[in-house]
């Protein structure tokens, strides 16, 4: 089969989907539901005492993408939704969930803990710490190379411009970009003009998405 969209088509064929052999999925409980499609080089790991991962019907994960789980993490990906090259989502300390129909552009980044930054310590020998679970919910698009930090909840529909780092949350139905990531205006507004409660946060002009 062709290389990359195409290829999606074998995923259909059968209910168990399609595994290329160059995937690597490591892990007790790695659930995959009906028709989903897992690229090259893909690698899903579970670390030893963590929650499950869990991939919806018609799930699409590309090439080079990573999912990482560890103790207190875990990671669920809802029907129809489709995550590019190159992303990385890495869940410790708390869960990624992700809804239904959301598209994730190529090289984004998900990390549901952060590290700490005491002084006289070395970064290595920080603990994790986290600001609560990432979730996204349905119908949510993120941008190529969005990085979505702990604790953010991003509302259904909403989308995140391009290289964005969202550090707060997004309201369903919002337009976001920037960094840190800022609300532009609403999806339902007619109108190209800034909403007036997201206009105080920009001073000279609306980011391009």
């Amino acid at each position: 089969m062709p290389p990359f969209l195409k290829r999606t088509t074998l995923a259909r064929m059968t209910p168990r989907g399609f595994i290329s052999p160059s995937a690597r999925l490591h892990g007790s409980t790695i659930k995959r539901a009906k028709n989903v499609f897992i690229d090259d080089r893909v690698l899903i790991y579970q670390e030893s005492v963590c929650g499950p991962v869990e991939l919806g019907d018609r799930v699409k994960v590309f090439e080079d993408t990573h999912i990482i789980v560890g103790p207190e993490g875990g990671v669920h990906i809802g029907s129809g939704t489709s995550i590019h090259r190159g992303c990385q989502i890495d869940s410790y300390k708390a869960p990624i969930w992700v809804g239904c129909g959301v598209e994730i552009a190529a090289r984004c980044d998900l990390q549901s803990f952060d590290h700490g930054i005491a002084p006289n310590e070395p970064i290595a020998k920080q603990p994790l710490t986290t600001k609560g679970p990432i979730i996204i919910e349905d119908g949510a698009w993120l941008g190529y190379g969005v990085i979505v930090l702990s604790g953010v909840r991003i509302g259904k529909g909403a989308v995140i411009g391009a290289g964005s780092v969202v550090t707060k949350d997004v309201p369903a139905g919002g337009i976001a970009a920037g960094v840190p990531a800022r609300l532009i205006r609403m999806r339902t507004d007619r109108e190209p003009g800034i909403m007036p409660e997201a206009a105080s946060h920009l001073n000279e002009r609306e980011p391009d998405l």
